[in-house]
């Protein structure tokens, strides 16, 4: 008996709950869209969230202090070839840097802000060779450097092979890389360019991650041989200043790096065809300044041209998405002919182009 009621209770409460979403629902969309909200202006908002009032400050550095305790450890990791990967929320910034500074001062140390938009990882790895080929100066007479620094190949090559002299001394070069999951090495080519560096013989690699999906990034052979990882979860609980600097703000109006990339994450959403038929508008804009927009007729014939449609309905469904997520707008041309043209600045639309190619 006394089942029978528990069973009447649990379903009187979903009976209840599904009609309170049915009587929550309403047929009437919302006419408001999201570029409608007043924003205040980025200088503004961030003059204002610097103002916050940190707290648990000593906590925070109690906790921060109580892992120098595990810098031996992080040590001998790297010594015997793993690469440390620090993750757990807060910023790991400072905790880094103070392993690097205090622990790590028998290599030389390069350090890579990953939270930066952009990174020449190229550059990077040659700067290392550099450093390795400066140690082995000091072993040996040979001034000339047995690389060549415009080859990648040359230059994993170098920071991977076996050099004279080098089991008498131990020549390695750490980096260091805050954020190995940012914006600027999210891509797949960046990483695989860096677990490329990182298992070579003379380098070791500290790294942090802050995104819940960053293990993502990399397949089994990059973790287990490649990057070699040694997890350390590592919370602080540390505000990201720094690193916030070099993001957006939700709540603020964005800039031309926030639109093209806004724009972009919308385009990779949308199907080939599509993002061809943009760009065929996109290169026309940039063609021709001057004019007030591309007419409908002489998009359908360039894009039919190039196969990307075979008739005026495919065209028309695809001009629908773009003005529906706001990448195209439509104006009246000064003969009456309504003309498509994209709300974006030269440049900003010059770096779009860009994202889309790769």
């Amino acid at each position: 008996m006394e089942e029978i009621d528990i069973d009447e209770e649990e379903f009187g409460f979903s009976r209840n709950y599904f009609l309170a979403k049915e009587s929550g629902k309403s047929g009437k969309k919302s006419a408001r869209k999201l570029s409608e909200i007043d924003l205040v202006d980025e200088q503004e908002l961030r003059a204002e969230v610097s103002n916050i009032e940190p707290k648990h400050e000593k906590e925070i550095a109690s906790l921060i202090n109580s892992y120098k305790s595990q810098y031996n450890d992080w040590v001998f990791e790297l010594r015997y070839g793993f690469g440390l990967l620090m993750y757990g929320f807060g910023s790991k910034k400072s905790l880094i840097e103070d392993f690097a500074s205090t622990a790590l001062t028998e290599y030389s140390v390069i350090v890579v802000n990953g939270y930066l938009q952009s990174i020449n990882l190229k550059q990077v790895a040659t700067t290392m060779a550099e450093v390795v080929w400066e140690q082995l100066k000091g072993l040996h007479d040979k001034d000339e450097q047995p690389f060549d620094s415009r080859s990648m190949d040359d230059v994993i090559g170098f920071l991977d092979g076996p050099h004279p002299y080098t089991e008498e001394q131990e020549c390695l070069v750490c980096l260091v890389i805050h954020n190995i999951d940012g914006p600027g090495l999210r891509d797949s080519d960046s990483q695989h360019l860096l677990s490329r560096i990182a298992s070579c013989s003379h380098v070791r690699i500290v790294a942090s991650i802050d995104h819940v999906n960053a293990p993502l990034l990399w397949d089994k052979k990059m973790v287990h041989v490649e990057f070699n990882w040694c997890w350390h979860h590592v919370p602080t609980f540390a505000a990201y200043k720094i690193e916030g600097v070099f993001h957006p703000l939700i709540l603020a109006h964005g800039g031309t790096s926030q639109t093209v990339k806004t724009a972009s994450i919308v385009l990779h959403s949308l199907t080939p065809n599509a993002q061809s038929v943009f760009k065929v508008l996109a290169q026309h804009q940039l063609a021709h300044p001057d004019q007030e927009g591309m007419p409908i007729d002489t998009l359908f014939t360039s894009c039919r041209e190039r196969f990307l449609v075979s008739s005026q309905v495919t065209l028309n469904s695809h001009l629908t998405e773009f003005k529906d997520h706001e990448l195209v707008k439509i104006r009246r041309h000064s003969d009456g002919q309504d003309c498509l043209y994209i709300p974006l600045s030269k440049d900003a639309l010059e770096k779009l182009v860009l994202e889309i190619n790769q």
